[in-house]
């Protein structure tokens, strides 16, 4: 992982502070991740976040993009969209149950 993306996943928009860079109440970077990481990740943040809660995921692999919803469905949260915005990024939005 890059310097510039450890950066942006420890900013407060990662942290889902004050800054988040989105509609979503927390942002979480994982275009540099793979499966199993990605949804480990995703869950654990998740879990940290109040109920009824938006979390933006954005992805960098097809697999992730597939799985990742899937699992979060699994765990009980409700999967609001999966949007491609460009080529090897997906955005997968999410409301914590």
């Amino acid at each position: 992982m890059s310097n510039e993306n450890n950066a942006r996943n420890n900013s407060p928009a990662a942290a889902g502070g004050p800054n988040a860079d989105s509609a979503g109440d927390r942002v979480l970077h994982l275009t540099n991740e793979v499966c199993p990481y990605t949804f480990v990740k995703s869950k654990l943040a998740l879990e940290e976040a109040a109920p009824g809660s938006i979390l933006e995921i954005h992805l960098g692999n097809s697999e992730s993009a597939s799985n990742v919803p899937r699992s979060i469905e699994l765990e009980g949260h409700e999967v609001l969209g999966i949007d491609q915005p460009e080529a090897g990024h997906w955005v997968v939005t999410v409301k914590r149950a």
